[in-house]
């Protein structure tokens, strides 16, 4: 790949979880990004224990050679008034423009069950109906409008597990419900194999909208007790559902190639969340760093 096109980063949720606090709760905010400097990454995204302030922020990251590449949004697109929903992306806009990031991470969390503990995370999503879907749509298409024009940000929208925009059907209508000149999709290799679908089938089928990567791995044998055991989106990260790229099934050799024959352009972020206790954060983003280069030439 072209080390002037596509960048490397790395999530902070390997080493502190934001949706589960007890994971990594003891590892700082500055182990953690002198740790992604150490396993030689040049990207972040935003946990929660970082700061809050952009300067201080920014300071500490250009200490490490490191820069934003992303923060995850959650819109109500679909439960809250388009006023309300717009006031918080402004704010955050506001604060990744100052980070010098060129992307947001959009989530719908309308009816969103990823974050409930006790509701198993196959079988009980949400379906949205037609007027659903151009009420997203459209409040998406607003959004990225504004990113674009008045803040030089791309909106990438986030398929996700426990989701309204989870399997690659409707990441397929998604896309056809929003303008490409405003939206684009951040690519998930896990949450596509953890819905059932094949990963690399939905970047070939996405690769023209793809502005932003997320790498993540899935264990097979974790997934298999998700689904035997019926156990939530937290219990199965908990688990072990999720890990780095070269560490499960999926076979990213040719996600990888079809990203460089289609002249990807953007960040790839490792993004494995799992108990750090259980896979060192420090160590685990070294393996996934020489994999990718192994595999990349990055």
């Amino acid at each position: 790949m072209d080390k002037t096109k596509v960048k490397l980063g790395i999530a902070p949720i390997a080493w502190t979880n934001d949706d589960l606090p007890d994971l990594g709760g003891e590892n700082t905010f500055e182990q953690c990004v002198s740790e992604m400097a150490l396993a030689g990454f040049t990207g972040s995204e935003v946990g929660n224990k970082y700061p809050k302030d952009p300067a201080v922020l920014k300071k500490a990251l250009d200490l490490r050679g490191i820069e934003i590449c992303n923060q995850w949004f959650s819109s109500f697109l679909l439960t809250k008034p388009f006023e309300e929903v717009e006031k918080d992306c402004r704010a955050q806009l506001s604060f990744l423009q100052k980070m010098g990031s060129k992307i947001i991470g959009f989530s719908e969390q309308s009816y969103s069950v990823q974050g409930q503990q006790d509701t198993p995370i196959f079988g009980h999503k949400r379906v949205m109906n037609d007027a659903e879907w151009k009420t997203l749509g459209e409040g998406l298409n607003r959004l990225g409008k504004i990113a674009l024009e008045e803040y030089g940000i791309h909106l990438t929208y986030h398929h996700h597990m426990g989701t309204v925009v989870q399997t690659m059907e409707e990441t397929e209508r998604f896309l056809a419900e929003t303008d490409p000149a405003y939206v684009s999709l951040l690519y998930d290799s896990g949450h596509f194999c953890y819905s059932g679908e094949d990963p690399i089938a939905c970047v070939k089928k996405f690769i023209g909208r793809i502005k932003h990567v997320h790498l993540k791995d899935i264990r097979e044998d974790v997934l298999q007790k998700v689904h035997e055991e019926k156990m939530s989106f937290l219990d199965g990260v908990r688990a072990g559902a999720f890990t780095i790229p070269g560490d499960g099934c999926i076979d990213f050799d040719q996600i990888f190639r079809v990203l460089e024959e289609n002249g990807y352009t953007g960040y790839m972020v490792v993004e494995a969340e799992q108990d750090p206790a259980k896979a060192n954060p420090l160590e685990y983003a070294i393996r996934a760093r020489k994999y990718i280069s192994e595999k990349t030439g990055l």
